[in-house]
């Protein structure tokens, strides 16, 4: 990046504009300390902000400055969307876009970036050589949504109570009215193997929810408690003879078929946890969930791609921290009132990690500090942002060239 070459360089953390707003940063005051401290040729400040998790009070007691207007930053770093009236002409952002599956609703977003001659680096792209992202909040979506899951059950069963964790001040505390709770026996089905999946895994773990392989979860009952964790290879198979290949799957998913409905037929909850592709096979139709052998009452779509192009047909819509569940009709195909006797439950909040957004942003930051700084202090040589620039200078970036139908 030119700016070092010269000047000291200047980081701005933006204020969230995307409503609802997002509590997250990615950066804490402690961590825009150390970065102060460590590397001298970079200054950092922050917009103030009256919803951050972290106040400005305390980014200001770690001695990090506060400032209004971010004109003069030479990369800008924010968490969710930026507004395009709040975009900024000819600066350098970090943020998540939300464009790279050419989602509908941010096509403007990517026209204005190309028309602003912004340089746009992905936090979703940023990925060793190996293809592995680098920085996420998987984990943290995952354990929202695992809790969030029970949360739903709950309300809807009556059978127990489960306090929300957006009204926790972190994981820590929230997790200690667990070993209080009594679980009814019901089985849950958790797929992915991922960060998503991982993290989901850890919170039903903590809940002493015990863990089962899908042969058990399948052919065997239990009077208590029970999930299994599927790989692709669980409920996937090649459309041709059955086989299964994990390379071959990622590489061209539409040569697969789902074999998930026994699942269906024995699962009380699923927790969605996959990174899924356009072009694999749905879980289930929405015509087969009109069957009575389809037995999940709640389905926690923490993936929360919006049908039609989706993994799950009933995740009509992403749903919110502050209405998190609405109910689905099998037999209309339609949003229903949520607890509905012949509905089923869906909890698709897409901004999960919100709801643990200290937990969150500090591993999100030990992230940034850990592996994309370095790349940001030797921007020229940096393949890891070269595969995340989506635009620069008004082009689309070498590796987002597909995109180009997209934009026009």
């Amino acid at each position: 990046m030119d700016a070092l070459k010269h000047h000291a360089m200047k980081i701005g953390i933006i204020q969230e504009g995307k409503i609802p707003q997002d509590k997250r940063v990615p950066l804490n005051p402690r961590q825009c300390a150390t970065i102060s401290k460590n590397h001298p040729k970079i200054q950092l400040v922050v917009a103030p902000s009256p919803i951050r998790c972290f106040s400005n009070e305390e980014y200001l007691a770690a001695g990090v400055q506060l400032q209004e207007n971010l004109d003069d930053c030479d990369i800008l770093m924010g968490v969710k969307e930026v507004p395009i009236e709040q975009l900024i002409p000819g600066k350098t952002y970090f943020f998540f876009s939300h464009t790279i599956k050419e989602q509908s609703y941010n096509r403007d977003l990517l026209k204005a970036i190309l028309r602003l001659k912004i340089r746009l680096v992905d936090y979703e792209v940023l990925t060793n050589e190996k293809g592995q992202r680098l920085i996420a909040f998987g984990r943290f979506a995952g354990m929202v949504g695992a809790h969030n899951a029970l949360w739903t059950y709950g309300q809807r069963s009556g059978s127990f109570e489960l306090p929300r964790l957006y009204k926790s001040k972190d994981y820590a505390s929230a997790k200690k009215v667990y070993p209080f709770i009594q679980w009814p026996p019901v089985k849950i089905v958790l797929t992915g193997g991922g960060r998503v999946a991982n993290g989901a895994a850890e919170v039903l773990d903590d809940m002493g929810i015990k863990k089962i392989s899908p042969e058990a979860f399948l052919n065997e009952s239990f009077d208590e408690a029970v999930y299994c964790q599927l790989a692709c290879k669980d409920y996937v198979a090649r459309k041709e003879d059955g086989g299964f290949d994990k390379k071959e799957f990622y590489q061209h998913p539409d040569q697969y078929r789902s074999i998930f409905k026994p699942y269906t037929e024995a699962a009380d909850i699923m927790i969605n946890g996959i990174y899924w592709d356009n072009r694999a096979p749905a879980f289930f139709t929405a015509e087969e969930m009109q069957s009575d052998d389809f037995k999940i009452d709640v389905i926690a779509d923490v993936t929360c791609d919006i049908a039609p192009e989706a993994s799950i047909p009933s995740t009509l819509k992403p749903s919110t921290i502050t209405d998190p569940v609405f109910g689905y009709d099998p037999d209309t195909q339609e949003e229903s009132p949520a607890y509905s006797p012949n509905g089923i439950d869906v909890m698709s909040i897409d901004n999960l990690p919100n709801e643990l957004p200290r937990d969150a942003s500090t591993a999100f930051g030990d992230q940034m500090i850990e592996y994309i700084l370095p790349e940001i202090l030797h921007w020229e040589k940096s393949k890891v942002l070269e595969r995340a620039t989506i635009a620069e200078n008004g082009h689309l970036g070498p590796h987002f060239q597909y995109l180009s139908d997209y934009v026009k």
